[in-house]
């Protein structure tokens, strides 16, 4: 998935990304280049350094991933909710 929003990756869209995630019961993980971070880890997703046009892999694990996935996919996809 792409960072679209213009400030990347910063506090508010990483503590965006970890509250939804925490509604699941699947792992799910962020990963850029050889760096994975748990998306509900909001130290985490920040210290991945994702700008915009930076292209994350996401990847779920457990009961719930597809409907996981497809909630992390509508937030890249609306900005996060900051544009």
């Amino acid at each position: 998935m792409e960072i679209k929003n213009r400030l990347g990756m910063h506090l508010r869209a990483a503590s965006t990304l970890a509250q939804t995630t925490a509604r699941f019961k699947s792992q799910v993980s962020i990963i850029k280049g050889k760096n994975k971070v748990n998306a509900r880890s909001v130290t985490g997703l920040i210290m991945l350094g994702a700008a915009i046009g930076t292209k994350l892999k996401v990847r779920a694990e457990g009961d719930d991933a597809k409907e996981a996935l497809r909630a992390v996919q509508q937030l890249f996809e609306d900005r996060f909710g900051e544009e």
